[in-house]
């Protein structure tokens, strides 16, 4: 099971938001390169990284930072927000980014998605975030009438290469990572998820690391690194023993 350290980028600096709300945000840096830098000392193989103004404006607010981050990490950036044409899947790959995520796009254009999927073998990492069960949107902004699962089953023959699974109640928030609703997630599709959204510890690790052969291919960890209640380079180790 692959652990992803998170970073994410809002006006430049790197922060974390409780439960997607863009008031709510507590800063942890002004340098996501050294950030990232510190995530790969740590032994981190792959990073998580959200342009959180972009998902509000739709189009890339943090450029200039994620050039710095995938200049300066040296394994796999995953990056999400606000990714919902053509040009920018072309140009974060063109870049050096290994995977895109794209969340709203695949709620409001499905075959836009699938198109991509198909176009990047393996690049396209559809987001499900969830409030009450259903689809959120537009930087969670907004709820759908969608239910998550039917959202992801639309995916399962497009050849993406993962579903990141967010509970929004919990993200930013230690509540501790929904580790039902995503196994139960992970159970019901042929697609490998991330679980993301409120892991407070090594325990939550260890939880999903249990399920890695049900489906878990990972988990995106942030304030619970940032505020030193994980560690990392322990949460690696636990997850490779899945």
């Amino acid at each position: 099971m692959i652990v992803f350290p998170a970073i994410d980028l809002k006006g430049g600096d790197v922060v974390r938001l409780a439960e997607g709300d863009m008031a709510r945000a507590t800063v942890y840096g002004d340098d996501p390169a050294a950030q990232a830098l510190l995530f790969a000392e740590a032994g981190a193989e792959y990073l998580h990284v959200v342009d959180l103004d972009g998902s509000f404006a739709g189009r890339a607010e943090n450029r200039e930072a994620v050039e710095r981050i995938v200049e300066a990490f040296p394994g796999h950036v995953q990056l999400g927000g606000g990714i919902r044409d053509a040009a920018a899947v072309a140009g974060w790959f063109e870049l050096g980014v290994a995977r895109v995520v794209m969340g709203s796009a695949a709620l409001k254009d499905p075959e836009f998605v699938k198109a991509m999927a198909k176009e990047w073998e393996n690049g396209i990492v559809v987001a499900v975030d969830a409030k009450d069960g259903m689809v959120a949107t537009e930087g969670w902004a907004e709820v759908s009438d969608v239910p998550v699962r039917d959202l992801a089953r639309r995916f399962e023959d497009a050849g993406v290469a993962s579903l990141l699974f967010t509970d929004i109640g919990r993200d930013g928030m230690l509540k501790g990572c929904n580790i039902d609703a995503t196994v139960e997630l992970a159970r019901s599709v042929a697609i490998p998820v991330i679980a993301s959204g409120g892991v407070k510890g090594l325990d939550d690790i260890r939880m999903l690391a249990i399920h890695a052969d049900e489906g878990i291919e990972g988990v995106i960890t942030g304030r619970a690194l940032y505020e030193g209640r994980l560690d990392l380079a322990a949460a690696i180790q636990m997850a490779e023993r899945a």
